[in-house]
């Protein structure tokens, strides 16, 4: 596979990823993650599963992904794309913006992740994202003061096009096909405490269990059972940094029938046990 990949920051605080791909590709990760990211599609198109639903992401989109969000990215009309992902924490954000924050999170809350702006100021954002990769791939002195004053830009110019404009927001593919997995979707993201089993849910939705299993990651890029597994674990993740209750309570309302499978599936998907996360979490 040919990549062309770059970086700047890390995790903890701001980061910036450039990545360019000429073959097919799926992220292969189970992903969400507790920091907001921002999605800029330079070229070629993408299909993005973004909480429940996807979406058709076209050069020029802008896809905002909110902490904790599960959200995949899936092969579009051709291989061939190009991409920008910004990462950046609650607590960056505020040492960068201070009273502005609420302003500059405007785009996490709109109804639909991904945001078409008009093109002028598509051109602007664009320009703000190109300046960035030309700082942080050539590195001239003081590139590092450059990401987070084009971050703020980012931010900042889709915010008030938002407010300017009165829908920016991509719709779903709503085909029957993609209605009929939505719908199972928000169900499996009400219902996972409970004992889920896919013939259960094949026949409630009235679907035969291998068309349900094939057309379910067909349309969200996740199989069946690992998106259940993930929205439990998410689930315990918050329990565990947001309450006291002893992990094996928090495995059982999590729908997690076996301590030790909750255990084992919990460090898979987070790369720490959940004594360990809760004790990262400072609780």
């Amino acid at each position: 596979m040919s990549i062309e990949a770059f970086s700047f920051g890390n995790m903890n605080n701001l980061y910036a990823e450039y990545v360019k791909r000429s073959e097919t590709y799926i992220m292969t990760v189970d992903h969400f993650h507790p920091y907001y990211e921002v999605y800029y599609l330079l070229s070629g198109s993408r299909v993005y599963f973004v909480k429940d639903r996807t979406y058709r992401v076209e050069q020029g989109d802008l896809v905002f992904i909110d902490k904790s969000v599960v959200h995949k990215t899936l092969q579009g009309r051709a291989p061939e794309h190009e991409r920008v992902v910004i990462h950046f924490t609650d607590a960056y954000l505020h040492g960068l913006a201070g009273d502005n924050v609420p302003l500059l999170l405007e785009p996490f809350r709109q109804a639909g992740p991904v945001i078409r702006l008009p093109r002028s100021d598509q051109r602007s954002v664009d320009a703000i994202i190109r300046r960035l990769l030309g700082e942080i791939r050539l590195k001239p002195p003081g590139y590092e003061l450059v990401p987070p004053a084009a971050v703020t830009e980012l931010l900042l110019a889709t915010a008030r096009s938002l407010r300017e404009n009165a829908h920016l927001g991509l719709d779903a593919d709503v085909s029957p096909k993609h209605a009929k997995i939505f719908e199972i979707v928000r169900h499996l993201n009400e219902h996972y405490d409970e004992q889920i089993r896919l013939g259960d849910i094949a026949s409630r939705f009235f679907v035969s269990p291998y068309h349900l299993s094939r057309t379910f990651r067909e349309v969200t890029g996740f199989a069946f059972s690992d998106y259940i597994q993930l929205t439990r674990v998410k689930e315990a993740q918050r329990l565990l940094t947001e309450t006291d209750r002893p992990i094996a309570e928090i495995a059982a309302v999590c729908g997690f029938d076996n301590f030790s499978h909750f255990g084992k599936t919990f460090k898979k998907i987070t790369r720490q046990s959940p004594r360990d996360y809760r004790k990262g979490a400072g609780f």
